[in-house]
């Protein structure tokens, strides 16, 4: 049994005393699924459970979800919430394995050309779920659409170095970038690039020359190529698939599938228990040994590649000055975190890079909890008598209960913090607007390189929307972002991303608290289910079992 922290006791004090979280209302996902950690046991990639009878075919399939999808256009949003959905219906040109490695996907081999040009040889056959052809045009539209400034996609990051996207015969597409770069494969492996049915996308450029916003038809009724297609969408509710039985690969074993939003993890695991939903994500850490104890689910357990985060708006006083937001992350102690909110699930961070992700700086130093030299930052920067701030989250348990320790430990240094909880959509817009002060939030990697780690959550290109929600800017950390994307050599891109994570630790533009792991409840009653490390469900494998 797990001896609980004195932290965890401060906790539970905590709570009991009259906090007043300030909600708001709005909008709709999370840009980071606040998925949740505990005490490491065996890590489960898929779930496997033996049953009196074997695998089925069919069945409808309910996953209960903390949140909604912000938008099904690929090109439309960048969160864990909406990626999750988007993965099932559209498929990209590449894909990456468990190891990191490039396979194929709806392409079926590529060649470096040269050191700015690629040619990829695309799979015959394929059309997607309007019956629409997939061919290089195809794919030619796409690319060219997310690349649009009148689309002004959030993730134009991912593919703003293509110049140009040429159609070489039907099958054949020619992809050109300004410089070498070295992770686009990589980034085509995003489900940023999966691939839009054309008349799709002719339909939404009519419709924003009507005055309607860019994705709104495309978010409505998505169409890709992927393993299961749209049903139906009723925001803030459910969202359904079903199986695409023209599917050019193997095929999927259920009918449906339908992601049921759910807030509440109680409710999430009561109709995991009832046999209502056959997963249920995500599961609290302190859920974690019930669950598995019990004789209906047990909890599928998923080292990430994510990030958690306690941000400053960098371009607000007193954020704006490095030695408040050094002095603040002085005063967080990251171990006790894992500890008492995340039942030790998790590792502490150093900088915004997981171990595993190329570039990751095992050698970093990271700012420590050091009270004392917080009290003389705070004396320095003139702010010795304290102040009086907010902390945003959103409605995921972990992080509400982040900004109460928060919210205790800055009294020590008179900061008075109002903690403001708001819904996720809400919190996203505003976040990106840059009303906040101080915010708690999480980033995931899907590509696995450093690019993604941190181009857009600090080059200054990127604030708002995109990535960076602190407002950070730094020409220096710019430069270095900028050279470690055109250099080919790996060992000198480790070597400008070791740098960059050096400025990102003295700069302190957000505090960078740990890597989570994904916690999942899976039924009994399904096999195959499995997740990966940025938080996408793999449902193309799953069964119901006799």
């Amino acid at each position: 049994m797990k001896k609980t922290s004195n932290y965890k006791w401060l906790l539970f004090l905590l709570l009991a005393l009259s906090l007043v979280l300030a909600a708001c209302a709005g909008g709709s996902d999370e840009p980071e699924k606040e998925k949740t950690e505990g005490t490491p046991a065996e890590e489960t990639d898929e779930t496997t459970e033996e049953s009196a009878g074997g695998p089925i075919e069919g069945g409808d399939l309910v996953l209960a979800v903390l949140s909604d999808a912000s938008s099904l256009d690929p090109a439309g949003s960048n969160d864990v919430p909406s990626s999750v959905v988007q993965a099932n219906i559209y498929e990209t040109l590449v894909n990456r394995d468990d190891d990191n490695n490039i396979i194929p996907g709806l392409a079926e081999k590529w060649e470096a050309i040269d050191d700015t040009t690629y040619e990829f040889t695309l799979r015959q056959g394929v059309k997607f779920h309007d019956g629409e052809e997939f061919n290089a045009d195809a794919v030619k539209a796409t690319l060219d659409r997310i690349r649009d400034s009148e689309v002004a996609s959030p993730r134009y990051f991912l593919f703003e170095m293509i110049t140009s996207v040429d159609v070489v015969d039907p099958h054949t597409i020619r992809i050109t970038t300004e410089y070498p770069f070295a992770p686009l494969l990589a980034h085509l492996s995003h489900n940023g690039g999966g691939m839009i049915s054309p008349k799709s996308i002719e339909a939404d450029y009519a419709a924003m020359e009507e005055g309607q916003q860019a994705g709104s038809i495309i978010s409505e009724a998505p169409v890709g190529t992927g393993y299961f297609k749209f049903v139906s969408w009723t925001p803030g509710d459910e969202i359904k698939l079903a199986k695409n039985d023209d599917y050019w690969g193997d095929k999927v074993h259920v009918d449906t599938v339908t992601f049921k939003v759910s807030s509440e993890s109680a409710t999430r695991n009561a109709d995991l228990e009832r046999g209502f939903v056959q997963v249920a994500d995500p599961v609290q850490p302190i859920e974690v040994a019930g669950i598995n104890n019990s004789d209906y689910a047990t909890v599928n357990q998923k080292a990430s590649s994510s990030l958690s985060y306690i941000g400053f708006n960098t371009e607000k006083a007193p954020f704006d000055d490095v030695r408040v937001r050094k002095a603040i992350s002085m005063m967080v102690n990251k171990e006790e975190i894992i500890e008492g909110v995340y039942e030790g699930f998790g590792v502490p961070a150093k900088g915004p890079l997981a171990p595993g992700i190329f570039g990751f700086n095992d050698d970093a130093n990271p700012i420590s909890y050091n009270p004392e030299e917080a009290k003389k930052l705070l004396e320095e920067a003139g702010y010795g008598d304290g102040f009086k701030t907010t902390i945003w989250t959103n409605d995921n348990p972990q992080r509400i209960d982040m900004a109460i320790l928060l919210q205790a430990s800055l009294k020590e240094l008179n900061i008075n913090v109002e903690i403001e909880q708001m819904e996720f959509g809400t919190y996203l817009e505003k976040t990106a607007n840059g009303e906040h002060d101080m915010f708690i939030l999480g980033w995931s990697n899907p590509t696995g390189d450093a690019d993604y780690g941190m181009y857009a959550l600090f080059h200054s290109t990127q604030k708002g929307n995109p990535g960076n929600r602190s407002f950070y800017e730094n020409p220096e950390v710019d430069k270095l972002l900028n050279e470690g994307r055109r250099e080919a050599n790996p060992d000198e891109r480790i070597k400008i991303y070791n740098t960059i994570q050096e400025h990102l630790i003295e700069d302190a533009p957000m505090v960078y608290i740990h890597h989570q792991e994904y916690l999942t409840g899976v039924s009994n009653n399904i096999t195959g289910f499995s997740i990966d490390t940025s938080g996408i469900y793999q449902l193309q494998n799953v069964q119901f079992v006799e």
